[in-house]
This record gives structure tokens, sequence and C-alpha cells, in this order.
């Protein structure tokens, strides 16, 4: 089997319990000496002392490797030890383990309910706990408060390695969450720089040349200064404030900028939440579709956003009092090579799992409506 490499957070704990078998085996060894004269069937503990060693040496290097901590591996470990366990009764003999000699597994024992904890957390150490407890108390015949405090021990010892293992699993995932968020605010820091030597420095060039201008020239100063303006206010935001992608935002927020004397916002008092992909997602296709009526549609022209918070799904629908658009308009377009509905509108809502309806003819306007479930993006 290949060999893997483990970076995460569990490799200490596994070393751990590698540590522990071998401390518990020495101490086992000697009490197996010490009692040597005592036991039923003496000569037949070096055998299963052998097998202990083995086994804490074969489990030593298997579970450093992160491809063998698999079930098969883990349950072999938990009955291999039970039976151990077991064998005492033979070797020991049931009356000497009534006279309260020790177990031949004495804390050896305790190893594979470890081990279950750090694999499977609390809920596989207290099952292997139990199992094991079981067996001890089978084995010893004789239910003292001596023998039930092992177990409980043992029990409680499962509990807290598991509840570790947990905590440990919470912060490894949050450091890697804040470590994805530095990077991902370093890399928009870094786009912001290029986008301030490149398309702004092109955005106030075309403004300041074209200011005074009349006709078209003077419109496209215009437009450019309020790109410029809302790029700049863009490309400020993202590069004060660290991004969240998993992070919740409120749509109507996003949505509120857009709202004139021209345009109308309507939509829930209260806030709507979604993933921050879909909103911010759902914002750019709305702004793209004002953009659309601005462009194409004469001065003055109402438009209106309604925001619909349904249970399941996000409705946006952006309609103007415009002329329309003409059959066929929009295939000619992208035919043409204008993809400001196709990419800017239903590729972006499309990406997020949504579907996007325009309903328009001629002199009647036009009617932009985005349906996104809420846990899209």
């Amino acid at each position: 089997m290949r060999q893997g490499r483990d970076t995460g957070f569990q490799a200490p704990l596994w070393r751990a319990v590698a540590v522990y078998r071998i401390a518990a085996l020495t101490y086992a060894t000697i009490l197996v000496v010490r009692n040597f004269t005592d036991y039923a069937r003496p000569m037949l503990g070096w055998p299963v002392l052998a097998v202990m060693a083995g086994w804490t040496v074969f489990t030593t290097y298997a579970y450093a490797d992160p491809a063998r901590r698999k079930p098969p591996l883990l349950i072999a470990d938990l009955l291999l030890t039970m039976a151990v366990l077991a064998a005492s009764v033979v070797v020991v003999g049931r009356p000497g383990l009534e006279a309260g000699l020790p177990t031949l597994a004495v804390a050896w024992h305790v190893a594979p309910v470890l081990a279950w904890a750090v694999a499977w957390g609390r809920r596989g150490g207290i099952t292997a706990a139990l199992a094991m407890g079981a067996t001890d108390l089978l084995v010893r015949a004789h239910n003292d408060q001596a023998a039930y405090t092992g177990s409980v021990l043992m029990l409680l010892a499962a509990i807290a390695v598991g509840y570790l293992v947990r905590i440990v699993e919470v912060s490894q995932e949050r450091l890697q969450r804040a470590v994805e968020i530095e990077a991902a605010t370093r890399e928009r820091e870094r786009l912001a720089r290029d986008i301030h030597d490149s398309v702004l420095q092109v955005l106030a060039l075309v403004k300041r040349r074209g200011a005074g201008l009349d006709g078209e020239a003077g419109e496209l100063a215009r437009l450019a200064g309020e790109q410029e303006a809302a790029l700049r206010n863009l490309v400020a935001g993202h590069a004060a404030h660290p991004v969240d992608e998993r992070a919740d935002l409120d749509l109507m927020t996003l949505l509120s900028p857009y709202a004139s004397p021209a345009v109308t916002l309507s939509g829930p008092a209260g806030a709507v939440r979604l993933p921050a992909p879909t909103a911010r997602g759902i914002a750019a296709a709305v702004a793209a579709a004002l953009d659309n009526v601005d462009r194409h549609c004469p001065p003055g022209t109402k438009a209106y956003i309604l925001v619909e918070d349904e249970p399941e799904e996000v409705v946006v629908t952006v309609r103007d009092d415009g002329p329309g658009i003409a059959p066929d308009r929009l295939a000619e377009a992208e035919a043409q090579g204008r993809l400001g509905v196709a990419q800017s509108i239903r590729g972006r809502i499309a990406d997020l799992g949504g579907a996007t309806t325009i309903v328009t003819a001629p002199g009647e306007g036009a009617e932009v409506e985005i349906r996104l479930a809420k846990w899209s993006g």
C-alpha cells in the first residue's frame, strides 16, 4: 500500500497513542515477570506477551500512515486486544483473577480505545470503551469498586480524547478559513493595484480630454467619469475589507445604491440574506440590466427593481418603460459578439445555478426576471 504523509493535526495524537501503547506494554511486561509464579499456566504468558509486543510494533508503524487508518485496522486492533484480555482467564486463571491479580493486558488494553477516539471522535471512543470495559469486567469475574473504576476511567479518557479531537478539528478549519481569506484579500489588493494603474487611468484620461465637448464625445466623457467613480469605490471597498466568500450578505444593501429618481427599488422591509457569491452575482446582473436601459432607452426612462424573498428562492425583476426590444434582437446581438445580456446577465446567473427570463415586445418595455435558489453559488 502506498505510504501517505500526514500533515494535519492528527499526527501528534497518533504518535501519543503509540507512545502510550509502548509504555503500557512495558508496564504489562513488568507485572507479568513479577506475578509469573502466581499464574495458573505461567509458560503461556510469554507467547501472549510476544503477541502484544509484535502488535505494538505493527500498530506503531501502521497508524503512522494515514492511508491505513481504516476500519479494518481499527476493528482488528480492538478485537485482538480483547482476545489478549480474555487470554488472562487461561494464563492467570480464574482463582488468581478473583484474588486480585491484574490481567495480562493491564493498561495496554486502553490503547485501541484511544485510537478509536482519535479516528472517530467521542462516539467511536465511547463505543470502544464500552466494548473493552465489558470484556474487562467479564474477565475479572468480580464486580467490585476497583473493577468499575478502571472501566469508568477508560470511558472518561475516550470522551476527553474525542472532545479534544473535535476542538482541534474546529481550530484547523478556522485556521484554514483565515488563510483562505488572507490569500483572497491579497489577490484583491493586487488586482486593485493593477486596475488603478491601467483601467482607472484610462477612464480618467477620457473624462479629462472629453470635458466640455458636445455631442457623443461629451457623453462618452461623462460615462467614463461615472464608471471611474464607481470603479474607484468598488476597488476601495474590496481593498479595505477582507472578504469572506462563505459569509452571508444582504441583497437589499447591495441593490440600494442603484435606487435613484429614475430607478425605483422595491422589496422586503427586512434583510434578504444570501450567500456572498449569490448576492454579488444578482447585484452584478441587475447592474448589467440597468446599464442596458441607460444605453438603449431614451433619457428619462423609468426602471423598476422588485425583490421577492420566497421560502426556497429569491426572485429579482428589473422592468423598464422603454421602447422594448425588437424580435430576434438579442440573438442578433449575441451573434455579432455583443454579449452584454448573454454573459453579464444570463451567463452570470446560469453559473450560479439560476435562471433568467426576458420578456419584451416593441413599445412595451422589457422585463428581466432572475430566479435563484437561496443555497446557490
